[in-house]
């Protein structure tokens, strides 16, 4: 999971770019709040792509095929190259990139240890839901992002192959064994209920990503905004268990 690959795009209804999506890094950056922000931001994403990456280098061990190991071997290391990528970014921008990450790896390690998976499919839904919601989250942010930051952001969301293959291989087994589709339905509202707790004890922690969200830093969401982008993740969430075969 990265805190706070999505198939359908849904959250990009959210609100159209905002001033400060306009600005490059050099402009919006004058801004010691926004810069606090940002930092946050990208720690905590860089945090959650090693996670990523951690966690389907070890699900691969459940893999039933070889072909299976390969291709969660292979969205390792895309996931991998994701936090190689922001973690330069970092760098670039003159904030020691573990210390970025530090104050985000309590929550993501609690979220991984309440969640982990007891089987091959099991691992399928955390990895295609559980990104997604993360994924979901940070797409919402980027429009309140500098464009610099905003393409960062994006370029690491796309998708390493979870959705197709999830999609793809659950649903298989759900024909092959309907009653598998409640235990994995169950384990999928877990996730998801998880993702959001966690994700919101994140931004409440973190007093500069919580006042650019409610919009105490530039154009940031305001109390009400913040509200229907939940609401926003969490019918990106209904639609993509839909899409598994399952029941939200």
């Amino acid at each position: 999971m990265r805190f706070m690959t999505t198939s359908d795009n849904a959250s990009d209804a959210s609100a159209e770019p905002t001033s400060v999506a306009a600005r490059d890094w050099d402009t919006a950056s004058v801004d010691p709040q926004y810069r606090a922000a940002v930092v946050d931001l990208l720690g905590a994403l860089a945090y959650g792509e090693l996670a990523a990456f951690e966690r389907l280098a070890e699900d691969a061990k459940l893999a039933p095929t070889l072909t299976d190991k390969a291709e969660l071997a292979k969205m390792a290391s895309a996931e991998f190259h994701h936090f190689e990528r922001i973690r330069g970014r970092l760098t670039e921008i003159g904030s020691e990139p573990t210390e970025a990450m530090e104050p985000f790896v309590a929550a993501y390690d609690s979220f991984h240890k309440q969640t982990a998976p007891s089987d091959w499919l099991e691992g399928l839904v955390k990895a295609y839901v559980g990104d997604s919601i993360a994924s979901d989250f940070y797409r919402e942010v980027a429009a309140r992002l500098d464009s610099d930051t905003c393409e960062l952001v994006l370029a690491v969301l796309d998708d390493t192959g979870h959705a197709g293959f999830a999609v793809e291989k659950v649903r298989a087994a759900i024909d092959a064994e309907p009653r598998v589709g409640g235990r994995l339905a169950l384990w999928a509202r877990r996730l998801m209920g998880e993702a959001l707790s966690q994700s919101q004890r994140v931004v409440a922690e973190r007093d500069a990503l919580s006042t650019m969200l409610v919009g105490g830093v530039a154009d940031g969401f305001d109390l009400a905004e913040v509200g229907r982008m939940f609401s926003r993740i969490t019918e990106a969430h209904t639609k993509r268990m839909a899409a598994l075969g399952l029941a939200a």
